[in-house]
């Protein structure tokens, strides 16, 4: 595998551009963070401050510089304004895997956003860095998501997948190979 993240990829899709993260996102990151809908199938403590999401950026900025994880904010090609963000963490080197995670403004639900930066993001990680799997953690109840990972091949794991997670009450794993 190619870890190494530098110069940060810009992916830009049909209707999408993913970009590096930046102060100037620090309050439409903490509006989106802080949202009730976004959050109600995740388990994280609320991002309500501008400088705690100054401190967020700043994290995810040091993890992109050690090769520990990709994260980008997503735009709408016409305004370079944060709608929700995308990102590839937990890589495990040896087993060319990584977990996607993402996350996107409720206002731009159900119009075909969000599978397209997954699908974009889940190629870039195949074809550029040379990961063979991708496994998605959810929510069972998170039907929305479910949907945008159907749309793009994920299958959901089961027993007899390497990914099945039981610790984790309610939570599912689908995985892209």
């Amino acid at each position: 595998m190619q870890l190494n993240f530098a110069p940060f990829p810009t992916i830009t899709t049909e209707r999408l551009v993913l970009r590096m993260l930046t102060d100037k996102d620090a309050v439409p990151l903490s509006l989106l963070r802080s949202n009730e809908e976004v959050n109600k199938y995740i388990d994280r403590p609320k991002q309500t401050t501008v400088p705690g999401a100054v401190a967020f950026i700043d994290n995810i900025l040091k993890r992109i510089n050690n090769n520990e994880s990709m994260y980008w904010a997503i735009t709408l090609k016409e305004s370079d304004v944060l709608i929700g963000t995308i990102c590839l963490w937990n890589i495990v080197a040896a087993q060319e895997l990584a977990e996607i995670g993402y996350e996107l403004h409720p206002g731009f639900h159900n119009n075909g956003l969000m599978t397209e930066a997954v699908s974009a993001v889940t190629e870039w990680g195949m074809r550029t860095i040379g990961l063979k799997t991708i496994v998605a953690l959810l929510n069972e109840e998170n039907v929305q998501s479910v949907k945008v990972l159907f749309k793009n091949n994920f299958k959901l794991a089961t027993d007899n997948d390497e990914f099945s997670v039981r610790d984790l009450e309610g939570t599912i794993v689908y995985f892209l190979k």
